[in-house]
């Protein structure tokens, strides 16, 4: 694992998260035993990220059914969305929709990566659009899932999008990243991204998967190894 990683980069030290990793990166796993320990992963992982970046606000008051009156909270920022990055990202939302007290906006990004540059091309975007000077659509947090950040390119790419968009931050939640991808992405946007992580490798091989990885996500999520 990396030892110095620029501060907006939090690479999750959670003991069940670390053994959780181990059974996911086997070539064993079947595709039902993948789903299961991406959401079981990304659920720790949500909650350490959560934690960091929301704060509590204080909405009124409520009842109780003893007939006691409490003070009510909710969360702040209370704009958020999440963006999972096609296919695999998908595996994500469940377990980061589970953590926050009230449904969000759900705002899919398609990229594939081109087999010789291994450069992002956006073939889907489901953001909602806006006129200039109304920011009302615009979520001011946006939740990036991605199991795996290779390259850093497909995140960054996602980032530009989201920061077109109008985004005031942006949280980016994923199962492994390559070091020199993830410094790639943390610097796109210092000021504005906070990158967390269950697990840092070293490096990727020539066809931009990381070494020794997770291999594709996807196509073990959705049965399309070899395809």
């Amino acid at each position: 694992m990396a030892t110095k990683l620029p501060s907006n980069v939090h690479v999750s030290t959670h003991p069940c998260v670390r053994a959780k990793l181990s059974q996911l990166r086997s070539s064993s796993t079947n595709a039902k035993e993948t789903k299961a320990l991406v959401h079981e992963i990304a659920t720790m992982i949500g909650c350490e990220a959560l934690a960091h970046s929301l704060s509590t606000v204080q909405t009124g008051t409520d009842t109780s059914p003893l007939d006691y009156e409490y003070s009510t909270e909710d969360i702040s920022p209370s704009h958020i969305s999440l963006v999972p990055i096609l296919r695999s990202g998908l595996s994500m939302v469940d377990a980061l929709q589970s953590l926050l007290p009230l449904p969000v906006p759900v705002h899919h990004l398609g990229m594939y990566r081109e087999k010789s540059t291994l450069q992002p091309v956006e073939y889907y975007n489901n953001l909602p659009h806006h006129k200039a000077g109304d920011n009302t659509s615009v979520s001011e947090l946006a939740i990036i899932v991605d199991p795996i950040i290779a390259t850093g390119s497909t995140v960054c790419a996602a980032i530009d999008t989201l920061r077109d968009w109008g985004v005031s931050r942006i949280l980016s939640v994923s199962i492994l990243a390559s070091e020199g991808g993830l410094r790639r992405a943390a610097e796109a946007w210092p000021e504005g991204v906070e990158f967390w992580v269950g697990g840092v490798d070293a490096g990727t091989d020539e066809r931009g998967m990381i070494k020794p990885g997770l291999g594709d996500i996807g196509d073990r999520l959705f049965l399309t190894v070899g395809k």
